[in-house]
């Protein structure tokens, strides 16, 4: 289970359509390799695994090398983070993601992407709002030990909460291990484990995945961008406020999530864009 199909149209699929007028670099890059992809099986595969999905090709060769590029750039503004038993690595949070490197935002808000997600998880997707930092974040496991131990992507909204996890950077050992049905009634959890390289993504419901990132060695790096949509964007003022203490020690940091200008957060980062 989880091993990438050839997920490119045979017969029957979703036939490419001619770019519209003013549209964006990043959405006219994105729009004819989404369209060559089978849909329907991907869905149903989708569903077969229990909310999981990985493919190792599906972004074109200019983002990824953007992004792998971005990556490297934002080196610099990365907040190291350990708990002990658990994690150990970086994060750079989408406020400082808004300020550096906005064709990242562009890419998160991308209607052919957003169309894309909701046909595979059957789900009517909206972006996370403005002052959630892990919307579109990235992390990086650069230095040896950096790990993150066994969890789930918990969704503190009253919705479920999709995550998107797209290779970036992978000169490492790394693995990406997961248990599929851990929370289907009636299942045996299925095991697997990949690594998933850069332009290739896992998409997942955050709440039904037990997953984790297996430690760097030395002289290795790895970056991964993940991406975060929501079904229902309300949050409780108690999860808002645990929400807010676990990114801030386990990821960005108090500034990044209590006091992040409003100009970090930069004008594409309204919802309504989407």
């Amino acid at each position: 289970m989880g091993v990438a199909v050839n997920a490119r149209v045979q017969d029957g699929g979703v036939p490419p359509s001619a770019q519209p007028a003013g549209i964006s670099p990043v959405e006219q890059a994105l729009s004819a390799p989404i369209q060559g992809l089978d849909r329907k099986a991907l869905r149903q595969q989708f569903v077969e695994q229990g909310a999981f999905l990985y493919l190792d090709t599906f972004l074109p060769r200019e983002l990824t090398s953007y992004l792998a590029d971005s990556a490297r750039a934002l080196l610099p503004a990365v907040n190291r983070n350990y708990l002990p038993g658990h994690k150990q690595g970086g994060s750079v949070s989408r406020h400082t993601i808004d300020r550096l490197a906005p064709r990242i935002a562009e890419l998160y808000r991308s209607r052919a992407l957003i169309d894309w997600l909701e046909t595979i998880t059957g789900d009517k997707l909206l972006p996370s709002p403005d002052d959630d930092p892990h919307a579109y974040a990235l992390y990086y496991y650069t230095r040896e030990g950096d790990h993150i131990g066994w969890h789930y992507d918990t969704s503190y909204y009253e919705g479920r909460r999709y995550t998107l996890l797209i290779g970036v950077i992978d000169d490492s050992s790394c693995r990406l291990d997961y248990e599929l049905h851990t929370r289907t009634p009636g299942a045996q959890a299925v095991a697997g484990s990949i690594q998933y390289p850069p332009g290739s993504i896992v998409l997942f419901d955050g709440d039904k995945l037990r997953h984790r990132i297996t430690p760097s060695k030395a002289g290795e790096m790895r970056v991964s961008l993940t991406f975060e949509y929501v079904t229902d964007a309300r949050m409780r003022p108690w999860r808002r406020f645990v929400s807010n203490m676990k990114d801030a020690i386990a990821y960005f940091g108090f500034r990044q999530v209590f006091r992040a200008p409003r100009a970090e957060r930069g004008p594409s980062a309204s919802p309504d864009t989407a």
